[in-house]
């Protein structure tokens, strides 16, 4: 990748702070070194070292949008902080190119003070903008938070979801070539939403750059390019977001003593060379790539079962008691299969072997499309209390989840997955990740567009009469 191309490079980034066990301990640590090297003595320590991160690097190429996904203190909230400039790092460098709008709290930046207005031109100068500019946004930037009157009233009075509407909309109305977001995506009711993921899918298609920490999967995967995961402050992995999504849950529902060794295992993967291609896959994607769909041939009709169509991608939870087994896809008459027809009704069945006791117990299954986006599901029973109440160890149960295929023609995973009480706590027992692979087959001439099948019936008729000219 050219330089030219870079919006953002982050070389050997590390962060440490001290951590004081008093208020005492902070003032020693502020005057006895002092004295100390007067005296020509080694100077003593009075904390203890945290670091935040360690040594990440990582590029990110123009026009492009990365998810950041770890656990909570991972360092995700440093780095962004680190490179809106908020934060010094300890060792490292960062290079940006372009206009940076941050967007890292709930109305980070607000004067509770001022009134909206002034906190907008406020934030408007600290970003670098002039009266002019802000004076042609305002209006746009006004009914983008779409909240009112309220603008003209101190920042005081505002609920949190107006204050993060607020920021939001400056962040996003100054036309920032790298935008920067924490965890602000979710914030107002649907309406709301909407109005930020489109502005964001704008953003994208005028080829603006954004980097944002989210912990939702599903907006990691439908968003991102690439993702990166963090966790006790070292990178892990950096690739395709379904990968990186796939590992952080596989590490954040690992038992405590388990995850060293999963991260371990995560940083093994991606030194190797197939984790290494995806990146470079990503980040200089080849020039030519077919997206046309081929037609079916009349055997592609039929439902049938496909040795060759397995997944790469399976992952599979640290197991608590209980083991999935003999996964697969059905029809009706048990004759297992992996090529569905668009319509048709299958079921999906599992078995599952407890090798612990187990309380609360209810099992799922979950449809995915290819980039990890989750389409829907079902579970066994709407919460534990509705479960099965208790498991004997050894036992074994079969699982089945009846459903109409009612996806478009392509490619879909299926996650199976089993829950139970740990420690008062509900848990999965296991899960796991990409386990079923499937391709879905459609008539040719069909009028559904889109990835499901509403069924939905088009009804068009002529009401009236083409009109005739009027003579003067």
């Amino acid at each position: 990748m050219s330089f030219d191309q870079i919006a953002l490079r982050v070389e050997n980034l590390s962060k440490c702070f001290f951590m004081y066990d008093t208020p005492r301990m902070r003032l020693k640590q502020f005057v006895f070194p002092r004295l100390q090297r007067a005296a020509l003595l080694k100077p003593k320590t009075y904390f203890r070292e945290f670091w935040a991160l360690r040594q990440v690097s990582f590029d990110v190429r123009r026009g492009e949008t990365v998810g950041i996904v770890g656990r909570n203190g991972a360092g995700k909230s440093t780095l962004l902080q680190l490179v809106c400039g908020t934060l010094t790092p300890t060792g490292g460098a960062i290079d940006t190119s372009g206009f940076v709008a941050a967007l890292l709290e709930l109305g980070s930046g607000f004067n509770p003070e001022f009134s909206g207005r002034e906190n907008v031109y406020m934030n408007g100068y600290l970003l670098g903008l002039s009266k002019t500019d802000i004076d042609n946004r305002f209006d746009e930037i006004a009914a983008f938070a779409d909240i009112g009157d309220f603008i003209e009233q101190p920042v005081k009075t505002y609920s949190s979801g107006m204050s993060v509407r607020l920021a939001f909309a400056v962040s996003v109305c100054v036309d920032p070539d790298i935008l920067i977001v924490d965890e602000a995506l979710a914030v107002g009711d649907e309406a709301f939403q909407r109005k930020c993921y489109a502005r964001i899918e704008k953003l994208q298609s005028r080829g603006g750059t954004i980097l944002f920490v989210s912990h939702s999967a599903s907006t990691v995967i439908e968003l991102c390019d690439r993702a990166i995961l963090l966790d006790c402050g070292e990178l892990l992995f950096d690739g395709i977001p379904k990968k990186a999504v796939s590992y952080f849950q596989r590490l954040m529902y690992a038992p405590k003593e388990k995850q060293p060794l999963i991260r371990e295992e995560i940083k093994s993967a991606y030194i190797k060379s197939e984790d290494r291609e995806d990146l470079a896959q990503v980040l200089d994607p080849p020039t030519e790539r077919s997206t046309k769909i081929q037609p079916l041939s009349n055997e592609d009709s039929l439902d049938g079962y496909d040795p060759n169509i397995r997944p790469k991608s399976t992952y599979r939870y640290v197991s608590r008691g209980a083991m999935i087994e003999d996964v697969k896809m059905v029809k009706l008459d048990g004759t297992q299969v992996n090529i569905l027809s668009s319509g048709g009704t299958y079921v999906y069945s599992y078995r599952v072997h407890f090798k612990r006791p187990a309380m609360g117990v209810r099992f799922g299954m979950l449809i995915k499309t290819v980039n990890g986006y989750e389409l829907g599901g079902a579970a066994s029973a709407p919460g534990f209390r509705e479960g099965i109440e208790f498991v004997e160890s050894g036992s074994m149960y079969e699982v089945k989840f009846r459903f109409q295929c009612l996806l478009a023609t392509g490619t879909y995973f299926a996650n199976a997955g089993v829950l139970g009480m740990v420690d008062e706590l509900e848990e999965f027992l296991d899960r796991i990740l990409d386990v079923c692979m499937f391709r879905v087959i459609a008539p040719v001439k069909r009028t559904a567009t889109g990835i499901i099948d509403f069924n939905a019936t088009p009804f068009v008729r002529k009401v009236c009469a083409e009109l005739t000219s009027v003579k003067s």
